[in-house]
């Protein structure tokens, strides 16, 4: 939508061509369909990350995080959610619309037994702060996404690519247990993601002109709540590394 107003302001001036009312009428439309499909990925991602929040909550108080905490069980619950994420991705063109929101949600549900485990080492209040200042860096990161006339797409290959050098970093930093290379890993994670919530909104926004009207659509809104989903609770994690408060 926004090269169609580009193109009605150029148009305002001398020797402007008026457009019909169908132009107009079609370009109502688009972005009507726009905001609902924007709207719905919003809806997606936040009832996911509700869902994770009370889910961890309550395994945490139920006594079950300790037992997550530690042995096997502590792998497959750690990646389980890693499973369904690559499911969903290879799969999208497999699985029907019904299948991937069965999925989404049992990825949330998991994602919320992993996150139990935070607290056992950071303080409730602290978890809190580091989750509501992450929500307002979102919020602002994906509206300047969603807004910007910049093209971002450049980003996406750079931060791909910083996103699997920072696993590389994070499993080698499992066996050095470097805690100045811990930082350095969460401040980089933090900058990557702040990165990617902006690039994979716009991403989305663009991606809306090749599927409205299409069988895909509805799978869209699933993998681009995940998508937002995955840069939000990435982010959150590497920020409680500096906002957390330790028991």
């Amino acid at each position: 939508m926004a090269d169609w107003n580009d193109n009605s302001r150029s148009q305002q001036g001398f020797g402007s061509v008026p457009r019909t009312s169908d132009e107009l009428s079609s370009g109502v439309t688009f972005d009507e369909g726009l905001r609902k499909h924007m709207l719905s990925i919003y809806n997606y991602m936040v009832s996911g990350i509700l869902l994770t929040a009370v889910v961890s909550l309550l395994t945490f108080r139920s006594g079950l995080a300790l037992q997550f905490a530690s042995g096997p069980i502590m792998w497959l619950i750690a990646l389980s959610p890693l499973a369904i994420v690559f499911a969903m991705s290879f799969g999208r063109n497999k699985f029907n619309q019904a299948t991937l929101q069965m999925m989404f949600w049992g990825f949330a549900i998991l994602m919320g037994l992993s996150l139990s485990t935070l607290f056992l080492r950071y303080t409730g209040g602290s978890i809190a702060s580091t989750f509501f200042a992450t929500a307002a860096a979102f919020a602002g990161l994906s509206l300047f996404g969603y807004t910007t006339k910049k093209d971002l797409s450049g980003m996406g290959s750079f931060l791909i690519m910083g996103v699997v050098g920072l696993i590389v970093a994070m499993v080698l930093n499992m066996w050095l247990q470097s805690g100045p290379l811990m930082y350095a890993i969460s401040f980089i994670g933090v900058l990557i993601f702040a990165g990617l919530t902006a690039y994979d909104t716009q991403r989305l926004k663009r991606e809306y002109a090749y599927l409205r009207g299409t069988d895909f659509a509805g799978k869209a809104v699933i993998l681009g709540a995940l998508s937002l989903y995955l840069d939000f609770i990435n982010m959150f994690q590497f920020l409680l590394t500096f906002m957390g408060s330790q028991d």
